[in-house]
Formats: C-alpha cells, sequence, structure tokens
C-alpha cells in the first residue's frame, strides 16, 4: 500500500515521491520466519519470541494473547484477522507498540524506597518560578506547575519582602524578574505536588526575609498544606527519612536566613541593556554538545561564589521566628572555610549543602573521593553558575558521577543538558527519585571509594541496532522539513556517562524517505554502566543550513529492556510525539 505526495519545485515544475511500505528489515523478517507457523504466528509463538529474544521470560501465555489481541484490534479493518494470529505486518505493528516500550511497561517504581533521602538522586529545580532569563523573565505558578507535572520532586522558591514590606513575593532578587505572590505559588504546589508521582516534595526556600514575615509565611505554609506537611521529629538527624516514609508529604528545606538587607535590590537600577542575552534554545534546537562544556574546570572568581556568600554572614538565627524555625524539616548549611570543612562529615546531625556547579567543578579536581564519601550521608546540591543569565544548564553527569543528589535545572531551558535529565528521571518509573549506584554508598572492600576519574574495567557492552523509523509523516507537515524533497534523516547514538564511556555516533544519510531504514550496529562499551545514559537524535539533514530536528530520546541504560524495541521520540521540550518512533535492539554482552 502506498501514497504519492507532491512537492512544488517552481511554477513549473512538480515532483512526486511515493509514501510506501517499507520493506521489514531482514532481522525482522528472519525471526518471523522462525517464531510463526505457515506464515502465522499464534499467540504460543509470540510469547516464545518474547522470552527468547525479548528477554521477557516472565511472560504468561494469557499477556501474549492480549498483545496478539490489541494488536488485531488496531488492523480490524483486515480480514484475515479472524484469528487470534499475526502475520508478518501485524507482527511488525506489535514491534512498533506502546507495550513494546526499551524501559519497564507500564512505567512502576522498581528501586527500595526505603533508604534515607541521601541514597537517592533527586528531580530537582532551579529558581522554578521563572518563566525565562534569570534577568528579566516573568515569575509565575506555571513553570511550577509544569516541573510538577513532569516528575519534578525539588522545587525552589525565592522569598523577598514586597515593595510595602508586607507581604512575600516570589522573585528573583536584584533583577528585573516581575514577581509572583508567595500564596499562588503554595497553592500551585498544594493542588499539582503528588499529580505525576506520590513520592515527597521537597520544598528550598531561599529567605531574605524579616522575622515578623517569616511568621508570616508559617502561617501560609501550615494553612496550605495542613497535614501534608512534615516536621522533623528532631532539629539534628542523624539519617534523612526515606522517600517512602515520606510519601505524599511535602518537606520544608532552607538554610538559617540572613538579615534582610534593604539595599539588597540595588541590582536594579542596573543598565537593563548590560542584562541582554542570546539564549542557547533560540540559537539552536539541539543545544550546546557536551564535549564543549566538560574538559576544564572554570575558575573561580567573584561572580562565581555560591548563593551563600552573596550576603553578610549574619548571626540571626536566634532571632528566627519559632513557627517558622518548626517549619525546616531540611537545615541547609552555610559554607565555612575550605573544602575539608564543607564536606566535614558530622556523625550527630545529617545536613544540606549547595554548591555552584563552578565550585564544584574546582571541588573535585583534588577532593572528589571527599565529595563523594560526604554525599554517602548528606544532601549535596548544585545549581547553575551566575553567568548562565540565559537561563541554560550543564551537564549533569559532574554531580551525578560524584554522588550529588539535587542537581539543580532551569526547567524552562531545552536542549541536550534537560535531556540527559528526563532521561535520568524516566528511571523507576518516573517517580522523580533514582536510587544511587551501591558504590556510591559505602567503600569497597579495601576502604576505597569510587572515583569516576579513576581507570576502570569494560563492565558490560551495549549493542545497538538501528534498524528503522516511522510516523514522521503522521506528526508533521508535508514541507516541514524541506520544501522541495522528503526528508533526509540520520541518527545519532551515544553514552553520556563518566567520560571513559561517553561518546557519540551515527549512522549513514538517508535521502528522500519518511520510513527510514538504516540498519546500522553500534557497539558501546561501559566501565560504569549504572551511571550511562543512551542519548538518541534524529537529525534532518541540511545541506545548506543547520539540521532539523527530527525527534530525541534519553534513556537509562541500566533499566534498559533487552530485544527489539519500539523507542518513542521525544520534541525539544520532552513531549513525546503522538506516532514518531524508531526500532531498534538491544544487547548487553
Amino acid at each position: 500500500m502506498s501514497s504519492k505526495q507532491t512537492f512544488k519545485v517552481c511554477w513549473c515544475f512538480r515532483l512526486r515521491f511515493k509514501l510506501c511500505e517499507v520493506e521489514p528489515p531482514a532481522d525482522i523478517k528472519e525471526l518471523f520466519s522462525r517464531y510463526s507457523e505457515n506464515d502465522m504466528m499464534t499467540a504460543e509463538n509470540l510469547q516464545r519470541f518474547m522470552a527468547e529474544v525479548q528477554g521477557d521470560d516472565k511472560v504468561t501465555k494469557e499477556e501474549a494473547e492480549a498483545a496478539v489481541d490489541a494488536t488485531i484490534k488496531e488492523l480490524k479493518h483486515l480480514p484475515i484477522f479472524h484469528r487470534r494470529v499475526l502475520n508478518l505486518d501485524a507482527f511488525i505493528r506489535y514491534l512498533f507498540s506502546d507495550s513494546n516500550h526499551p524501559l519497564p511497561f507500564p512505567p512502576k517504581v522498581m528501586h527500595d524506597m526505603e533508604a534515607p533521602l541521601a541514597h537517592y538522586f533527586i528531580y530537582t529545580g532551579h529558581n522554578s518560578y521563572l518563566t525565562g532569563n534569570q534577568i528579566s523573565s516573568d515569575c509565575s505558578i506555571v513553570p511550577i506547575i509544569e516541573s510538577l507535572k513532569r516528575g519534578v520532586r525539588v522545587i525552589e522558591l525565592d522569598m523577598w519582602p514586597n515593595s510595602t514590606k508586607d507581604d512575600i513575593d516570589i522573585v528573583h532578587g536584584g533583577t528585573l524578574t516581575a514577581p509572583v505572590k508567595l500564596n499562588k505559588c503554595l497553592e500551585a504546589i498544594k493542588t499539582h505536588a503528588f499529580v505525576a508521582s506520590e513520592y515527597p516534595v521537597i520544598l528550598t526556600l531561599e529567605d531574605h526575609l524579616t522575622p515578623d514575615l517569616q511568621a508570616k509565611v508559617a502561617k501560609m505554609v501550615t494553612k496550605t498544606f495542613g497535614d501534608v506537611l512534615y516536621y522533623s521529629e528532631s532539629e539534628n538527624m542523624i539519617d534523612f527519612p526515606s522517600p517512602e516514609s515520606l510519601k505524599k508529604r511535602i518537606v520544608v528545606s532552607t538554610k538559617p536566613p540572613k538579615e534582610y538587607l534593604d539595599n539588597a535590590k540595588s541590582m536594579k537600577e542596573n543598565d537593563e541593556s548590560s542584562m541582554k542575552t542570546k539564549t542557547s534554545s533560540d540559537d539552536d534546537a539541539w543545544g550546546v554538545e557536551f564535549s564543549d562544556t566538560l574538559e576544564k574546570p572554570v575558575p573561580i572568581d567573584e561572580d562565581h561564589k555560591d548563593e551563600e556568600f552573596q550576603y553578610e554572614e549574619e548571626s540571626v538565627k536566634q532571632n528566627m521566628e519559632p513557627e517558622y524555625k518548626q517549619l525546616i524539616a531540611i537545615q541547609a548549611k552555610k559554607l565555612k572555610g575550605g573544602v575539608k570543612d564543607w564536606l566535614h562529615n558530622d556523625p550527630t546531625a545529617a545536613k544540606r549543602i549547595s554548591l555552584r556547579e563552578t565550585r564544584l567543578e574546582k571541588a573535585i579536581e583534588n577532593h572528589a573521593t571527599d565529595v563523594i564519601r560526604f554525599t554517602q550521608r548528606n544532601l549535596l546540591r548544585v545549581f547553575p553558575k551566575g553567568s548562565r543569565i540565559d537561563s541554560s544548564n550543564y551537564n549533569p553527569l559532574i554531580g551525578w558521577s560524584h554522588g550529588a543528589q539535587m542537581v539543580a535545572f532551569n526547567m524552562q531551558t531545552h536542549g541536550r543538558s534537560l535531556w540527559l535529565m528526563q532521561g535520568m528521571f524516566r528511571a523507576n518509573g518516573g517517580c522523580g527519585y533514582v536510587k544511587k549506584p551501591d558504590f556510591f554508598l559505602k567503600d569497597d572492600p579495601d576502604g576505597k571509594i569510587f572515583d569516576p576519574k579513576n581507570t576502570l574495567p569494560v563492565k558490560k557492552t551495549l549493542k545497538v541496532k538501528v534498524y528503522m523509523g516511522d510516523g514522521w509523516h503522521l506528526d508533521f507537515k508535508r514541507t516541514h522539513f524541506d520544501i522541495y524533497s522528503p526528508p533526509d534523516f540520520y541518527v545519532k547514538i551515544g553514552i553520556a556517562g563518566v567520560q571513559a564511556d561517553s561518546v557519540m555516533k551515527k549512522t549513514k544519510i538517508l535521502q528522500d524517505d519518511w520510513k527510514p531504514k538504516w540498519e546500522e550496529e553500534f557497539e558501546f562499551p561501559l566501565t560504569v554502566p549504572e551511571l550511562a545514559l543512551l542519548r538518541v537524535e534524529v537529525h534532518e539533514y541540511d545541506m545548506t543550513e543547520k539540521d532539523d530536528f527530527g525527534g530525541q530520546t534519553c534513556l537509562p541504560v541500566f533499566e534498559l529492556r533487552s530485544g527489539i524495541r519500539a523507542v518513542p521520540l521525544h520534541d525539544q521540550k520532552g513531549d513525546k510525539y503522538k506516532s514518531v518512533k524508531l526500532l531498534m535492539r538491544f544487547d548487553f554482552v
């Protein structure tokens, strides 16, 4: 079955291209032949295929029958399916089905959730209220709601007195951003906190308030959240509670408040023109490639100091309103002294500290194992450097590969960095908490601790075969990629992980084809598969301009299902396309 598409080249000439059903890949035809009888695959045949090829050895006959029935239902217009069997076309339709997902399907929580919070990577937002850049965009509840719907579990709010000093604004202090009221943000969090996940939402508060306004915050928070709010039984916890014990609870975390300085917003008088910046998302749909950002840590200068150092350290904890102090379940500590002092592990009290990305990069140059040992019990939050006024992001592996639980991102800025973040948190059913690998949680038998810079042996090799793609003709307009002809697709595929494992490769370019069939195989040796993410990007080749965006996804290697899988692609924001998928095979050797 085929259809024709016409592309107008000029007023007197038109090109016509057939949109044909593509010949199935040779591997697929061979497997169908092996697992069918008389060119028909029964539920029993499919069950055997699922066990032997897909590695789904626990699949039942009833589940195989349900898969056959679902496929037949899609193809019910064909008279051949009066029996519960699949022909070759129907088998390929099954392979492209949503249930044949590369990750566990349907999504479900699979990790042990009874360990302390410090044992998990946590889906973390930075300045969660901002709609755009860090300097002049609006503050709104919309990005907060969007983040919670995507499963983000850490929401950050910056609290400042309003202009009349009788209420609380959420605003990026010292900038031209337009504020939103705290009570609106709290209501939005209450309504959407557990839409995507029932595991706890951690509310990190950047506090620039006077004691009377802290008391007002305490009343607002307790009234809004009620019984959902978690209160710590003691000021000092030896270990943090577990995500399981905090289900459907909201946890407040902040550091002891700084005395409010009247001149803190004087930056607003700066020349607005000096704050203009070109955003990376406007410049390039793909974002910066990681090889450009990873190699050399940036020296720390006055512009890159941590937020803890931007205001005078005043001893005002004793002035803190008791109702406000009671809210703080996770105490965030100020940084004092050098790296060894920051990373001091107090056996009597677990704590949280925050480091700007550049300060973390500097710290891990000589103290990588100290950072990792610190995160065995304590929480480490990493956030973007101050010069990222365009709300761009950094490579999250810098934090994750050193045990940092809260790698804070600007969720409003799309591109490769955020795709990695979204990929990591597709793991564990998308609940926003991913159990850290065991090597982060304890020393090895020799008393040594994991160091991502060490040269390690290959643990396993991931073999990936890219068979074909489909769905673009359904989700895109005929002339979206090229006014004059069908698209010229190719796939970039690779690994983001520790430096030894990180690599990108690509297929050949297939010209003028809405249903490209590459049938190309790639191998990725992995020294730390527990931290590896599979990156997939589809580019549409353009000879004269930048390649067009054809879709992307990022998948946690440690949860990949082996066998032939339908890999759904997403747009720049991370929203799944309705129809666009790649058919790929994954094998571990």
